[in-house]
């Protein structure tokens, strides 16, 4: 069993949905959680204290232990109050979940360009903020973990540009500081995840139909805890990884190198006749991170 006893974990975005299942089943299993929810709407406004309360109140009547937290993770102060809020109740952060985030369908032409900067300070920007004010206290603990959270959306769907942009941003940090922690004993992941949420319920006209019914009845929040918690545990074996995780099934997510083509008298015209040689996936190989043996 994964016992989290005498850890610390910061759980930003659960007062519901994913983050909600992430911080009962990490209390469940011993961890100190800081539940940590603005508690507003899906764009991120009529904050509210009420969720991560509520969290709180759940786990605490289950025998767990836990602290609210209501401030922002798109802000400095805020990021700093989350982690300090953690120390000051219980000495110390052995791992964060980036969870939180906010969510909206739009055609990328009809998009303010604030919209596109209020999805990076929140999914992008959050995360770095909350990282790099736990970083000290996780690479104190000799086995800090960092769990962040992307979507398939980064790969491309249907008026998510601003969405899925900046959750292909957290796959660059979440890369780059598996990279920066590999010294510090820090491993930093991320998840990728499908369930039955409020804010899957946003991207119904996106999705295929009775996508949205399916899931709320076979993919809930909890079947995607498993995953994030295996992350954030001292166990971890594995950094600068992406986990799909919907219903039960878990999958690798991987950016990777073609064999491609070498012609050191390469023209335009050489490029469209080979196009089919540069892009074709056989024995293509995963990019892999330059991490000491």
């Amino acid at each position: 069993m994964l016992d989290f006893t005498d850890h610390v974990v910061i759980v930003t975005g659960a007062g519901r949905g994913i983050g909600r299942a992430y911080a009962r089943l990490l209390a469940d299993r011993g961890a100190a959680v800081v539940v940590n929810d603005l508690g507003g709407d899906t764009d991120g406004h009529h904050a509210s204290g009420g969720p991560a309360a509520s969290v709180v109140a759940e786990i605490e009547a289950a025998g767990g232990t836990a602290v609210a937290s209501a401030d922002s993770v798109a802000d400095p102060e805020g990021a700093a109050a989350i982690v300090a809020t953690a120390v000051a109740r219980f000495g110390r952060v052995d791992a964060v979940i980036n969870n939180a985030g906010i969510y909206r369908l739009g055609r990328f032409e009809d998009l303010a360009l604030e919209v596109f900067q209020d999805f990076i300070d929140v999914h992008y920007t959050g995360s770095l903020l909350v990282s790099r004010a736990a970083w000290p206290h996780l690479t104190a603990s000799g086995h800090g973990r960092i769990v962040n959270t992307v979507s398939a959306a980064m790969t491309g769907q249907p008026d998510m540009a601003h969405y899925g942009a900046a959750k292909g941003a957290i796959y660059g940090l979440t890369r780059n500081l598996a990279i920066a922690g590999a010294p510090h004993g820090v491993k930093v992941n991320a998840v990728a995840p499908g369930a039955g949420t409020r804010m899957l319920r946003l991207a119904a006209p996106a999705l295929p139909p009775g996508t949205v019914e399916f899931m709320d009845e076979h993919m809930p929040p909890e079947m995607v805890a498993p995953m994030g918690a295996y992350l954030a545990h001292a166990d971890c074996a594995v950094t600068g990884e992406v986990f799909n995780a919907a219903g039960g099934h878990v999958s690798r997510m991987v950016v990777v190198n073609t064999p491609g083509i070498h012609d050191p008298k390469l023209t335009p015209e050489i490029v469209a006749e080979r196009i089919d040689e540069i892009t074709a996936l056989d024995d293509a190989q995963p990019a892999e991170l330059p991490l000491p043996a």
